[in-house]
């Protein structure tokens, strides 16, 4: 299933969602194609998109849960990728 989260997240003078598979990143690559969003805005396990598109890809047929609960679901699905520790 593909999740989307609210536009919460403040970069580049916008404000950004997640997008995120909870099945696969096959799943996840093959719906952001469809939908337009550019390979670029792929970071480890999500999609970032601007909040602009949000209600796009509901329509889209991404499912709209809270950010708690997509971290949640790719978390169990393992499919969460933490950022790297840097020294």
């Amino acid at each position: 299933m593909i999740l989307i989260d609210p536009p919460a997240w403040p970069a580049w003078n916008r404000v950004w969602s997640h997008l995120v598979s909870d099945e696969s990143y096959d799943e996840l690559h093959a719906f952001a194609r469809a939908a337009g969003i550019p390979a670029r805005g792929f970071d480890r396990d999500h999609y970032d998109v601007p909040s602009d598109r949000y209600h796009d890809l509901i329509a889209a047929g991404a499912v709209p849960v809270s950010s708690r609960e997509l971290v949640r679901r790719i978390t169990a699905a393992g499919l969460r990728q933490r950022k790297r520790r840097t020294a």
